[in-house]
């Protein structure tokens, strides 16, 4: 039986070794185009949307955002019409981005896939696994905010920041 590659792994939510060699070169290629794009001008509106095309798995017409934007492969992002991200903004895509039509995304918010063992030997082993991320249509994420691995957000939600964590349980 021939065994699963590294990306398979991610693709499908098990445990994988990000240093595998296809996964570096892969997010190598997504910041190459990310240099591209960070480095465009305001004007450059069909260069920005032609570099999107090739790092995005899908956009959709009117996909706006601003720079300084970062991601680790593109390919697992798809993003509908008409949404606006705004400065500094930072998905983790190890695991599928799905963003319906007409997002607001404020700056500097974080859209996390990756998600590292509890288990401290497991941690400290390289391992690590990614849960999908689902924002539906019409939704508004304000600026700071973290949207953690496995978040499905509900059409026309509202999502704040700066509401302060709590410990749900301790981990040894």
């Amino acid at each position: 039986m021939a065994q699963s590659s590294e990306k398979a792994k991610m693709l499908a939510g098990e445990l994988y070794c990000s240093t595998d060699p296809e996964l570096v070169e892969e997010r190598r290629r997504a910041q190459h185009l990310l240099e591209l794009y960070n480095a465009t001008n305001a004007d450059d509106t069909a260069i920005r949307a032609g570099l999107l095309r090739q790092l995005f798995g899908a956009a959709g017409d009117g996909v706006e955002i601003q720079p300084r934007f970062a991601c680790d492969y593109g390919y697992n992002i798809r993003i509908g019409r008409n949404a606006f991200i705004n400065y500094n903004c930072v998905f983790l895509d190890c695991a599928p981005i799905e963003i319906g039509d007409d997002l607001q995304m404020g700056p500097a918010v974080q859209l996390y896939t990756v998600f590292h063992p509890l288990d401290r030997r497991a941690r400290l082993s390289g391992l690590e696994s990614a849960r999908p991320i689902r924002i539906g249509q019409a939704v508004w994420i304000c600026g700071g905010a973290i949207v953690l691995p496995g978040v499905t957000i509900g059409d026309g939600s509202v999502v704040g920041a700066g509401n302060p964590a709590r410990i749900v349980r301790t981990v040894a």
